[in-house]
């Protein structure tokens, strides 16, 4: 990539230029599939949260416990189809030789890039707050698309003390749909999430889908832990149709209580979607992450071949 081609594609698409790839995918229209599911497995960098030192400098990044290159080392060595790399844990400083050496290695042990994730919140109110948090996810954005990660992993955020869901639901709207003015010239897919404040049901996450401006490169980030309702099974399999990319965690929440996650139902909720694309194991459980995390990738793969 050089200079010239990326100040062009930065230039045209800050300018609000889109274009249309493939065939035309409305916001809350279901990405279109071949009619038969099929499953890679991946592992989420938040697996190790523990271990990763946030955003370090080079002085933290040599005394951490674990790191970057580390996880990637340890995802290959449970011969995974691709890696997680979360955003939280790169350097404090992002280059691109850096973002291409986690791409070589990555690729050396034979392994995908199956996405890469952020923590945004495109609910805080307009002014610096907010052109901050859509700059820095259009940033990321490129990021992906350096490392050759298909899909990014957004939030949509929180309301503000005092204000409305409805306010935060326009602002995260129009923070959404000028990442995604962004994301065709980097081939980068929008994975909404499920993650609680005006995501906390299906019903306020698909209204938001409803309204994003169409785009094919846009979708959910089906995460199987973060629904803490009734039933988040019955949750889960509405938002389903519409996945880019799936997050599994070992655990869900249901009535307020925690309890070990179904794997088989969770996939099969998946399968009856047809969805093919990665699942990733997001590890959150309180065992050590190095003693429990191949027993359930295991479980896992089984379940999806």
């Amino acid at each position: 990539m050089t200079m010239n081609r990326r100040d062009f594609l930065t230039t045209a698409a800050l300018a609000g230029t889109s274009i249309a790839l493939g065939g035309e995918v409305h916001g809350a229209t279901k990405p279109e599939r071949n009619g038969s599911s099929y499953m890679k497995l991946s592992l989420a960098g938040y697996s190790f949260n523990r271990f990763l030192s946030r955003r370090p400098t080079p002085a933290e990044a040599a005394t951490a416990k674990m790191s970057l290159e580390d996880f990637i080392d340890f995802c290959a060595k449970m011969d995974l189809d691709g890696c997680e790399p979360t955003a939280y844990y790169f350097p404090a400083q992002v280059t691109e030789p850096y973002l291409q050496e986690v791409k070589h290695r990555a690729f050396r042990l034979g392994l995908d890039i199956s996405g890469t994730a952020i923590g945004n919140d495109f609910c805080v109110p307009y002014g610096a707050q907010w052109d901050a948090q859509v700059r820095d996810a259009r940033r990321w954005i490129e990021y992906a698309g350096i490392m050759g990660a298909p899909a990014i992993r957004f939030f949509a955020g929180n309301v503000p003390k005092g204000d409305s869901e409805e306010a935060a639901l326009d602002r995260c709207v129009h923070g959404l749909n000028e990442c995604l003015k962004y994301a065709p010239y980097h081939g980068v897919f929008v994975a909404l999430e499920n993650h609680g404040g005006i995501t906390a049901t299906p019903e306020q996450l698909l209204r938001i889908v409803e309204r994003v401006t169409p785009s094919p490169w846009f979708g959910i980030n089906f995460d199987s832990g973060n629904f803490r309702t009734d039933d988040p099974y019955r949750d889960l399999e509405k938002i389903a149709p519409y996945t880019v990319n799936a997050q599994i965690k070992v655990n869900i929440h249901k009535n307020g209580v925690e309890e070990p996650a179904d794997f088989g139902r969770v996939v099969s909720i998946l399968k009856d979607a047809d969805y093919r694309g990665y699942v990733v194991l997001e590890y959150e459980g309180k065992e050590d992450p190095y003693e429990a995390i191949p027993g359930h990738l295991k479980k896992l793969r089984k379940l999806i071949s």
